[in-house]
């Protein structure tokens, strides 16, 4: 996946249970869009699944910092 180098990025916030369905969804595509060739474009999807990261890791500091 394409993705920022962060500190915070090497370890992975929980995910809740649309969140994991939804990324396994695009790995699945993934996959299969492998399948295709090695030339197949993939970075719109690597997006998608760091756009449902990055959330889950925001709302995991805000729930962070409530405590």
């Amino acid at each position: 996946m394409a993705s920022k180098s962060n500190k915070s990025e090497s370890k992975t916030p929980p995910l809740t249970a649309g969140e994991k369905a939804k990324v396994g969804w695009y790995v699945a595509r993934m996959c299969k869009r492998g399948i295709a060739g090695e030339s197949v474009y993939q970075g719109d999807l690597e997006a998608k699944v760091d756009r449902i990261i990055d959330r889950a890791r925001d709302r995991a500091e805000k729930n962070a910092k409530r405590k």
